[in-house]
């Protein structure tokens, strides 16, 4: 690797510069002369056959199905499979990808059978989920489903590591930069590379060069996906001010032109902190880049690099206030950073060179923008974005020689059907379908009234072109995608999974403080003539800083699964929390543990003596079967029987403990791993599931699902605790770490070592989520608990 690499960035800009105004200079021309319109018209012609449908009278009334919303993704692919378009649907979306990602050619056999034998995998995994509940349904690139293809795979350490980089990146993302949206683009980058690296590999190659190859291209993935939230999104927004942006591009500038990242001057930053960690964590990307090009091509990948940042720097120093940007300086730039964005994925990954890639994928970026823009034109002007369409609304009364970025558009589709596609009518068939999708989709949103305003400016100089269009806008069917109907149902999954967390949060705190005030156990009117250290030891370790965690899972199961009235189950959540805390006072004791904190204040038998503590911790136990006695609007029949179980997971908690202290100095199997976690943490999760199930009447088969459900939650809850003790921070945790190591205890992780260790969790996650399919009530709450078990830092 030569450390002291050099571009010459004037140079590979003004190259890359000069091919883009050719190109700019053909397509001018072509608008100019207007060829674009009599070619799309005999296109639009031949292609509206497949897409204008009339249907007879007693076709229509042949049709039993409904078609469903494609906001509906679920019941839309099932509507699609039934009416057999479903095939013909996945076809043209995944040519798209092929052509816009992929850079191929769809006239070429090899592309077209591979383009097949991914529409019949994707067609099989889509038709053939089974699932008991449609509202539990494991939705498609879900954690549990993507590792799962990363099992099958075997880069499940790559998996974990990617879901670990996406959680601190996310956490660190400014409130000025949309968290969600960036996220998406990084994930969309990673899918990218592996795309690319996908279709390099060779159908011999060996299953560990697979895997290794596919680490390699998330890895690689993520390090280029990085710089959208952590400079373009940056730059753009108004996290920095204007001399910070400057040093911030000069040092994104030095480190493209030298090979090297520049150290960081501390000295001149507002938000210190985030500008450490976001230099920190683009170094790390930089330099796996780096050392993972190849010699021969890390030159040309710096450069496509300079040209694509440059680009965005030339585009981003515009001020939509000057009136006096010429079309070169408008179009040449979007040319510029749309071609190298994809160019750079294929250079990231040091693919060998394929015939045609180059100039299909630089001529075919500006279509792509040109789309975006359109659809984005408005949050551009309201931002004062200086994009050609924003430009043209402001100044297209002032400046007659303004191109209209929207004829452009159409000049470009039929440039790119018939020049760079030789006229394939398959490139044809999936850019018209595109296009028209993208005014329909565009149409829905702004509304009628505002789309014809809009077309009104943009389509004004081809009435009789324009009137072809919209009536394709209009009538056309058969012409939506995938990747846009899984981008919308992902956004929406998203956003309600963000609004259920949200809820979720404040629930959790609701429901805590309630239990917190309800926890303190009053003493005796006649205390005052006897000392009771008991109840106040008794209340010294429930007053602690707790999560509350058991009596918060009966609650939200209580209340809103099964429809208990919350202050009538309110006994119950404190005698859970009295369960578990008498359990954790035991656990403390020197004839066990030994502990010395607990919740971040010392531990019992510390503040008073070992005594004390034992009889708090039996205290405690009866005052937890007291206020399951003291349920008072449910029958004898449940409460006994509640009473019954929870006497019996008391019995087991205590042979739990007992095989814990048995285990010490003991070399334990993973399956003995597996049964002392249930015992040791499964046991509590399950009182919390099956108590409020048994006053709400349920059924023997849910009470089942709910107990299988528990051990895996248990278990991955427990591997957690294990990692945490080897990982954690003392005083996020509130108790000492590295205990299981000083009282020589078999751990997850000294057993199956760290990876091995999140490796299991992994798996229990994965169960504990398939089990919630099982359920008979709908369940996001138990799908948030899992996904704040395995991301919890204490």
């Amino acid at each position: 690797m030569n450390e002291n690499l050099i571009i010459n960035a004037d140079t590979c800009y003004r190259q890359a510069e000069l091919r883009a105004d050719a190109y700019f200079r053909t397509l001018s021309a072509e608008l100019m002369e207007k060829t674009f319109v009599h070619t799309l018209t005999k296109d639009i012609q031949s292609w509206k056959q497949n897409h204008i449908h009339y249907h007879s009278f007693p076709a229509f009334l042949s049709r039993k199905k409904k078609k469903t919303g494609k906001h509906d993704y679920h019941n839309y692919i099932q509507w699609l499979n039934y009416t057999g378009k479903l095939g013909n649907y996945l076809n043209r979306s995944i040519s798209y990808i092929y052509m816009r990602d992929l850079g191929k050619d769809l006239n070429d056999p090899h592309t077209q059978t591979r383009v097949q034998k991914v529409v019949d995998s994707l067609k099989d995994y889509l038709t053939h989920s089974k699932t008991t509940n449609q509202s539990n349904k494991l939705e498609p690139f879900s954690m549990a489903g993507l590792y799962r293809l990363a099992q099958k795979e075997n880069i499940e350490s790559t998996m974990i590591w990617l879901v670990n980089k996406l959680k601190i990146v996310s956490s660190n993302i400014p409130e000025e930069i949309d968290a969600d949206e960036a996220k998406r683009k990084l994930i969309k980058i990673i899918a990218g590379v592996l795309m690319h690296e996908n279709e390099e590999m060779d159908g011999n190659i060996s299953p560990e060069e697979r895997s290794r190859k596919l680490d390699e291209a998330i890895r690689l993935g993520y390090s280029y996906g990085l710089t959208y939230p952590f400079i373009d999104d940056l730059l753009d927004s108004s996290v920095l001010s204007s001399h910070e942006k400057k040093q911030y591009s000069n040092l994104i500038r030095t480190a493209l032109t030298t090979g090297s990242v520049p150290e960081l001057n501390e000295g001149v930053w507002d938000n210190q902190e985030l500008i450490r960690f976001i230099h920190s964590e683009l170094r790390e990307a930089f330099e796996y880049i780096k050392t993972h090009q190849q010699q021969e091509k890390i030159e040309s990948f710096f450069e496509q690099s300079y040209v694509f940042f440059h680009s965005q720097e030339v585009d981003r120093e515009k001020d939509l206030s000057n009136p006096a940007y010429t079309n070169e300086e408008l179009f040449i730039p979007i040319i510029l950073k749309s071609a190298s964005s994809r160019l750079i994925v294929r250079s990231v990954i040091s693919a060998a060179p394929d015939k045609g890639f180059g100039d299909r994928t630089f001529y075919y970026g500006i279509y792509n923008q040109l789309a975006d823009d359109f659809t984005d034109m408005f949050d551009d002007l309201k931002q004062g974005a200086v994009t050609p369409y924003t430009y043209y609304m402001k100044y297209h009364d002032k400046r007659s020689d303004l191109i209209n970025p929207f004829e452009l558009y159409w000049t470009v589709i039929s440039h790119l059907i018939h020049n760079v596609y030789q006229s394939d009518k398959k490139t044809r068939e999936v850019i018209l379908n595109r296009a028209i999708n993208s005014l329909k989709r565009f149409k829905k949103r702004m509304g009628n009234q505002g789309y014809d305003e809009v077309m009104k400016l943009f389509a004004s100089g081809n009435p009789k072109f324009n009137r072809i269009i919209q009536k394709m806008v209009e009538k056309a069917d058969d012409v939506d995608f995938f990747d846009k109907l899984l981008r919308d149902h992902i956004i929406s999954t998203l956003k309600e999974e963000g609004k259920e967390k949200e809820e979720f949060s404040q629930t959790v705190e609701t429901v805590r403080s309630q239990v917190n005030n309800s926890l303190p156990i009053s003493k005796s009117d006649d205390s005052y003539l006897l000392n009771e250290p008991i109840i106040d030891a008794a209340n010294y370790s429930l007053i602690g800083n707790g999560k509350r965690l058991r009596p918060i899972i009966t609650w939200m199961m209580g209340v809103h699964a099964y429809g208990l009235e919350g202050s009538a189950i309110m006994p119950l959540l404190k005698s859970l929390e009295y369960m578990h805390t008498a359990s954790l006072v035991f656990d403390d004791l020197p004839s066990q543990d030994n502990a010395n904190v607990r919740r971040g204040r010392p531990t019992l038998h510390q503040e008073y003596n070992v005594a004390v503590a034992e009889l708090t911790g039996l205290f405690l136990t009866q005052k937890a079967t007291t206020e399951q006695a003291s349920l008072k609007e449910f029958d004898s029949e449940k409460i006994l029987r509640l009473i019954h179980f929870s006497s019996q997971m008391t019995a087991d908690m205590c042979k739990g403990q007992a095989m814990d202290l048995n285990s010490r100095g003991k070399d334990l199997t993973f399956e003995q791993l597996n049964r002392l976690s249930y015992y040791k943490t499964g046991i509590g999760f399950e009182a919390s599931l099956i108590m409020p199930a048994i006053l709400a009447g349920e059924t023997e088969s849910e009470i089942a699902v709910l107990k299988k459900f528990a051990r895996h939650a248990g278990i991955a809850f427990q591997i957690k605790d294990d990692l945490l003790d080897v990982e954690g921070e003392s005083d996020l945790l509130g108790k000492t770490t590295n205990k299981d190591i000083e009282n020589n205890q078999s751990t997850f992780v000294s057993v199956l070592g760290v990876e091995g260790a999140k490796k299991a969790m992994w798996e229990h996650y994965c169960l504990a989520m398939e089990v919630l399919q099982e359920l008979t009530v709908s369940s996001p709450f138990l799908k948030h608990l899992l996904n704040y078990i395995i991301n919890r830092d204490y």
